[in-house]
């Protein structure tokens, strides 16, 4: 097929917007130019004038078993958030709930064009998220959550020992990685120092070099956080994952908003890659990541929505926005273009995924996971820099259609995967069971 006439944003190494042309040859890009001839009338043609087509975008941390949560967990801190919301609320998942809450996610991820994310699921029911992600086209690398450690406040459907724990991981990852014809990846996912013993956390060091896995783990998000890990351990957060041995070129640390001297600089050194969530860090008052510090080291700077509790919305656009505003004030006028906004949301999201060879920017040979913006509305209009436009002027409300290896899984402003109807009525369902269970937390919920 050939998308015509459109505004193409490669996000390839030093290349331009481009006017004119893409074709998709069995999942793949074939060509870019000014103008491509089709090849017959067997070849289709879809008209893409006055749009833009980009990579699809790629959330490098999110938390599909959250999203039943969303609007249940506001106007509280890291530690309290968990301790008080998310952790009871993740406990009473079964089966069930675990893949309505998968579907209710990936119907918005994908419809806000986002063609791959890295996903942390609960410490049970990981199948159910890799099966609803299977089925719904996306590109996906998740793993189940680690948790070994009982600071008191763990309810007991979290805590798992971490010998069983790492066993489980093994099994998840016998089944699922290279999965869909190499679609799904798994990740380990120890969620954070806090919860993890040191034997945990050097048992996914381990196992993550002997099956060539990544890992994926919270860092540095709150001050609280950081206190406790250093109570415990005497280091500093950073530095502890890395004498454990999580620090690598396939490491993803969500958030390292609150870095201590010299952390940067290991990140770096290590090849580690940075997870960076503005309004998730903004609305539950953790601060502001030093991005434009980190990518002028080097550190690879990805991008993501988080949970739905701690942002209520899994919208990259939106993440896209708030990354190009919010360090202005702190680092000036000219810190994070849209350009390097952009990057971040493909390419520095396809790195920190390990799948920067296959996705991430619109290049000949690479997978075709790409996305079509067509602006509706005349304040959506693109004029001047589209890069701009993509970062400050358009939504989700402007995705067309999103391609993942070539499979449309949205097309025409519809969603082709997963039936709409059917989320809802899982989702209701699943908040009737929610609230009988946690009449109290509801309560507390409306009222905070």
């Amino acid at each position: 097929m050939i998308f015509q006439g459109a505004t193409i944003l490669s996000m390839g190494p030093g290349a331009e917007p481009l006017q004119g042309d893409l074709r998709v040859v069995d999942g793949r890009i074939a060509e870019i130019a000014p103008a491509i001839l089709h090849a017959g009338s067997a070849e289709e043609r879809i008209d893409a004038r006055g749009c833009i087509i980009m990579p699809g975008l790629v959330q490098a941390h999110v938390h599909l078993c959250q999203t039943l949560f969303r609007n249940m967990a506001d106007d509280m801190e890291l530690l309290d958030w968990l301790r008080r919301r998310i952790w009871p609320f993740e406990a009473w998942h079964d089966a069930e709930s675990m893949a309505v809450s998968a579907r209710l996610g990936l119907w918005e991820l994908i419809a806000g064009g986002t063609t791959a994310i890295l996903d942390m699921g609960s410490v049970r029911h990981t199948d159910e998220l890799f099966a609803a992600a299977e089925d719904s086209g996306i590109r996906y690398v998740g793993g189940k959550c680690l948790m070994d450690h009982d600071d008191g406040q763990v309810p007991a459907g979290l805590l798992e020992d971490a010998a069983a724990g790492l066993a489980e991981s093994r099994r998840l990852i016998e089944r699922w990685q290279g999965a869909a014809d190499g679609r799904i990846g798994y990740a380990l996912a120890p969620r954070f120092a806090v919860s993890c013993s040191d034997a945990c956390l050097e048992g996914v060091a381990a196992l993550a070099r002997e099956r060539g896995v990544g890992i994926h783990t919270h860092a540095s998000e709150n001050l609280g956080e950081i206190a406790e890990v250093k109570r415990r351990s005497g280091r500093d957060n950073v530095r502890h994952l890395d004498a454990c041995g999580l620090l690598g070129p396939r490491s993803v640390l969500a958030h390292c908003i609150h870095l201590q001297d010299g952390e940067a600089e290991l990140l770096r050194d290590r090849g580690a890659h940075v997870a960076h969530c503005p309004s998730s860090n903004m609305k539950l008052a953790s601060g502001f990541a030093r991005v434009p510090e980190l990518l002028e080291l080097g550190v690879n700077v990805a991008l993501g929505a988080d949970g739905a509790p701690c942002n209520n919305r899994l919208d990259a656009f939106r993440e896209m926005q708030l990354a190009g505003l919010i360090h202005k004030p702190r680092y000036g006028p000219r810190a994070l273009p849209a350009r390097r906004v952009l990057e971040m949301a493909t390419l520095g999201g396809a790195r920190a995924l390990g799948l920067d060879r296959e996705i991430g920017s619109l290049e000949p040979g690479k997978s075709a996971d790409l996305i079509v913006l067509a602006p509706t509305a005349p304040d959506q209009v693109v004029a001047g820099s589209p890069e701009a436009a993509v970062v400050f002027s358009l939504g989700r409300e402007a995705v067309r259609d999103v391609m993942v290896a070539g499979r449309f899984l949205k097309r025409d402003f519809q969603l082709l995967t997963i039936a709409a109807d059917r989320v809802v009525a899982g989702a209701r369902k699943a908040w009737a069971r929610l609230a009988r269970a946690f009449p109290d937390l509801a309560e507390e919920s409306r009222d905070a």
